[in-house]
């Protein structure tokens, strides 16, 4: 019979499966860019149009999914959200053109938007906070093995099999392990029990450290989609980056990625979001003028996105883990949709703005990078006042109240 470790344990690793596909699914579009771009003639300057409508539909799926995630289990609201993002992956491979693939994309963010706020309560209600950061550093370590595995197996697939390819393998996957969240997870109710009548929407934008954490969210995904939607392009028509050597940026990105969130996730649980945060918002914002303000860059292509990805290692696992500590476990899923809304919103934000700050010259060199790398700059610096504020909140919060001595006669 397995320990509630071990159970804790196995839930956590099937969680961080749902988000392999779930993250996967989103970010092979955006190396893959300049493949489907010149395929279906569309502009390269304008890709951030297919990255940023994923964005906004998963804001609007999380705004919505705030008014009922709640009343639901947990796994069962899980499955059919990776049921739904494996149809919009599925339409991808079938768009014949800029407009069809931006409708893919809204599908896919519809349902990808609540499966990734579904996972975070997941993981919230069934580790405590003081072994969450390791948790959440495991789940988010997703994102690396995405980079390692499936973003180069994807190109591979797209160079030789045709762009096409990579949505067809990603939503055959999805479908699998959608499958296995619904048989494998156990029933998640704990939430319905603890819930209070209705918990309103009034009740949590009357929290000031709920407010904090979802402006928080604002400033920092708009920071970085600012830039991540473009890097494929920039590196390979400003930096005459290889095609061919596309993966296996990926996959040292990823391995570098990989190794950082499991050492942030740990540091977390020893120093906290604030420390741990901070250092990150100081790598990324080297990374960006080294790799994107300077020309030439301070380092090759392969020193820029191996920093890059490392400084956002820390970065997102801060901010994520901290998040986490923010609602009470019945008003969690609630909470974490409208930061899914937040951060999808933030993320098409800072794709759209980039779309309109660029613009490219013949051959695809894009104009204008510099002005993005900027913006993205000035949003970073603002994370570790955010964090300090509301991990000093958080910490009031969760100190024991003292209990009251009797007076003295």
């Amino acid at each position: 019979m397995r320990t509630p470790e071990q159970r804790e344990r196995a839930v956590v690793l099937l969680v961080a499966a749902v988000q392999f596909v779930n993250i996967l699914d989103f970010v092979m579009v955006m190396p893959m860019g300049p493949d489907f771009a010149s395929a279906q003639g569309i502009p390269a300057s304008k890709l951030g149009l297919i990255g940023g409508s994923y964005t906004a539909a998963a804001a609007l799926s999380g705004l919505l999914g705030s008014f009922f995630l709640d009343r639901f289990d947990r796994r069962r609201a899980l499955g059919v959200a990776m049921l739904g993002l494996v149809a919009g992956t599925a339409m991808g491979g079938l768009a014949t053109g800029l407009h069809s693939l931006m409708a893919a994309r809204i599908m896919a963010g519809l349902f990808g938007g609540p499966a990734t706020s579904l996972s975070f309560s997941i993981i919230a209600d069934v580790v405590p906070a003081q072994r969450r950061g390791t948790a959440m550093g495991i789940v988010m370590g997703a994102f690396s093995i995405a980079s390692i595995l499936g973003v180069p197996a994807g190109l591979e697939a797209a160079r030789h099999l045709g762009w096409r390819a990579p949505f067809f393998g990603v939503a055959g996957l999805g479908a699998c392990i959608a499958v296995c969240a619904v048989f494998f997870l156990p029933p998640l109710r704990g939430h319905l029990l603890l819930r209070k009548d209705n918990v309103s929407l009034t009740h949590l934008f009357r929290q000031r450290n709920v407010l904090l954490s979802w402006t928080m969210t604002l400033f920092v995904m708009a920071a970085g989609f600012s830039i991540i939607p473009n890097i494929s392009a920039y590196v390979q028509y400003n930096l005459a980056y290889p095609r061919a050597r596309l993966g296996l940026l990926y996959l040292y990105g990823g391995a570098v990625s990989f190794f950082a969130t499991q050492a942030a996730g740990r540091l977390i649980d020893k120093f906290g979001s604030f420390r741990v945060g901070t250092i990150g918002t100081a790598l990324l914002v080297f990374a960006i003028v080294g790799g994107f303000v300077l020309v030439p860059p301070l380092f090759p292509v392969a020193g820029i996105f191996v920093a890059f990805m490392l400084a956002m290692s820390f970065r997102n696992v801060s901010y994520n883990t901290l998040t986490t500590r923010v609602p009470q476990s019945n008003e969690r899923a609630r909470f974490m949709s409208i930061q899914s809304a937040v951060q999808h919103a933030a993320s098409a934000a800072g794709a759209f703005t980039s779309s309109q700050i660029l613009s490219e010259l013949r051959g695809g060199i894009l104009v204008g990078m510099d002005r993005v790398a900027f913006l993205a700059i000035g949003l970073t610096l603002t994370l570790p006042l955010f964090l300090f504020a509301v991990e000093s909140a958080v910490k009031r919060r969760e100190m024991p109240v003292p209990l009251a001595l009797p007076e003295l006669n």
